[in-house]
């Protein structure tokens, strides 16, 4: 090999070392930028959940209808089903049909009465006659007196039979009222056999079928008003004095193509308690053992959804 061969080979191995240390720097310092890039851009993680409410059957039978499917949409007052109602129906017939033969023994003070005030008008016609004939000397002093007797007599019997009266139909009167709260207990079952939603929400699971039969007590289904969600998210011991409540917050979700889909939230609650730190959840440091819960309220777009990972930045 000649002198000009070995310099030519010299340079090619130098130029060469130079591309290898410049590619090694280029590299180190990539992977610097990565490693910063992929430090923690958020101050908190969590995931989304919602007010759940459990509806449960308010009365005991068979479920003639229940008109609800997972995921459907319902508003506060709607009519979804019905129980049987009948056993209850013909239960408030034969109260009713108690309470109208009961009536029918109570007395009828007027008519009763009506022979006794006959008698009592024709004693005062009287009573009044003979005070005039008395005035023209026509009649005895003793004449008035005997009449004067006989109005009071009669006024007195039939204050005693109006008494007696008055206490007997009182007395039906006390008999029926147990019926008639037994009519409106009757009649207030019979209203929750109609199975009507008290919120507006989402149906998020359904538990029972139509022909089933359903218990007082027994979860029928489970609803949740998704308009806004809770981002359940934990926050170290250094993080805790630093937010406060109705503090604005920026929420990221993760969005087709890697990218972030950001949302703005607001503290609604902060646990006065610490907790050990779940092993599903990662907080800004995880050398942390113990964190504090908080829930972030979210307005939904329909795109949040219960379980969902999101991150939080409170800055």
């Amino acid at each position: 090999m000649n002198i000009s061969n070995q310099t030519f080979t010299l340079n090619s191995i130098f130029k060469n070392q130079r591309t290898i240390i410049l590619f090694t720097v280029i590299v180190f310092f990539s992977m610097l930028n990565a490693c910063k890039s992929s430090k923690s851009k958020y101050d908190a993680t969590g995931t989304f959940e919602a007010d759940e409410t459990m509806i449960a059957a308010e009365a005991s039978g068979i479920i003639n209808q229940f008109d609800i499917t997972e995921g459907q949409t319902i508003t506060a007052g709607q009519t979804i089903g019905y129980i049987d109602s009948v056993a209850l129906y013909l239960k408030k017939k034969q109260v009713i049909a108690q309470v109208s033969a009961t009536l029918s023994s109570k007395p009828d003070i007027a008519r009763q009465l009506a022979a006794i005030n006959v008698q009592l008008e024709a004693a005062q016609k009287e009573q009044q006659r003979i005070t005039r004939l008395v005035k023209l000397d026509a009649a005895t002093t003793k004449q008035l007196d005997d009449v004067n007797a006989q109005v009071e007599v009669i006024k007195k019997q039939r204050e005693a039979q109006l008494s007696a009266l008055s206490i007997a139909s009182e007395s039906i009167a006390q008999q029926v009222n147990p019926l008639l709260v037994q009519i409106e207990q009757l009649n207030d079952q019979l209203s929750k056999c109609a199975i009507i939603n008290p919120i507006n929400g989402t149906v998020l699971t359904k538990y029972v079928e139509v022909n089933e039969m359903a218990v007082m007590g027994k979860t029928l289904y489970k609803v949740a008003d998704l308009s806004s969600m809770l981002l359940r998210a934990y926050i170290t011991g250094d993080q805790f004095s630093a937010i406060k409540l109705n503090q604005p917050v920026k929420v990221l979700i993760d969005d087709e193509g890697g990218k972030s889909k950001e949302y703005a939230g607001t503290i609604e609650w902060i646990s006065n308690k610490a907790e050990f730190t779940p092993k599903t959840i990662q907080t800004k440091d995880e050398r942390a053992n113990l964190v504090y819960a908080i829930k972030i309220k979210v307005k939904n777009d329909g795109f949040l959804k219960i379980g969902m990972y999101a991150d939080v930045n409170f800055n």
